[in-house]
């Protein structure tokens, strides 16, 4: 497939998939629940972290951790009280449990009182137009307080190797735009030109496929690779491949 043929069909893709239908089974749909601006990222951020095995079960599981926080994740992590945590013991999602989430809690508070919040973090540790050294950043902010030394791996840092699947996956959920009812928009302060598409089994095998990578492990080189064919096809939001990528490999199989 040439180059021009290529972006054709991808961004047909893109159509095809970018549609609020895409809401039914993806883990989206668990933000889109609320309303206020914190709320949403928030549960974004959360439902992220799980977002690895089984998607009906990341659903179930994100579902369970917005009712532990009361359905108001904002007002849960700011004034909750230490006792208030005891709820939290018996969560377990894969390898996250309740340690990891309660410690994620008091580090979202921290975040949100000390640093004014998920997106000032981002923002602040965004360097040569790539969110990925802003990742890295913010993991050193989001363990700055005690924290149990299990809980650092559930955060990925892209400068010591990692793709960043599920953070980066926030972030398209966050900076992209809403237009068409899926992604958010509401993080205008960064460029989506600074967008990763998240790089997993599934979008990994189709770029490879399609010859936009060549390197076989899904790590932080290789998501590079990636950046840099899908900015050739749209240097200011490249990341909504992630759609076309996705469809194809979990829905068609490709």
């Amino acid at each position: 497939m040439k180059k021009a043929e290529l972006k054709l069909f991808l961004d047909e893709k893109v159509i095809q998939y970018n549609k609020p239908t895409f809401l039914d089974t993806d883990p989206i749909q668990i933000p889109h629940t609320f309303s206020q601006k914190e709320d949403i990222e928030i549960s974004a951020f959360l439902t992220a972290t799980i977002a690895w095995g089984n998607r009906k079960s990341i659903i179930t599981n994100a579902k369970k951790m917005m009712a532990l926080l009361d359905n108001s994740p904002y007002d849960f992590i700011l004034n909750h009280q230490e006792d208030d945590l005891d709820r939290f013991d018996a969560f377990v999602h894969r390898t996250f449990n309740g340690e990891d989430l309660k410690f994620f809690i008091k580090s979202l508070h921290n975040i949100y009182v000390h640093h004014g919040g998920l997106e000032a973090v981002f923002k602040a540790n965004i360097a040569d137009k790539s969110l990925q050294p802003a990742i890295s950043g913010f993991k050193k902010v989001f363990f700055e307080i005690p924290h149990p030394s299990r809980t650092t791996k559930h955060v990925s840092d892209p400068m010591k190797g990692s793709a960043a699947k599920r953070i980066n996956m926030f972030l398209r959920w966050m900076v992209r735009d809403a237009a068409t009812g899926v992604d958010f928009g509401i993080w205008d302060t960064i460029p989506t030109a600074y967008l990763s598409c998240p790089l997993d089994v599934h979008s990994g095998n189709v770029a490879r496929k399609l010859k936009l990578l060549k390197r076989k492990q899904n790590d932080a080189k290789a998501l590079a690779e990636l950046d840099t064919s899908l900015r050739k096809m749209d240097a200011n939001d490249p990341a909504k491949y992630d759609f076309a990528l996705f469809g194809l490999g979990v829905f068609e199989k490709f």
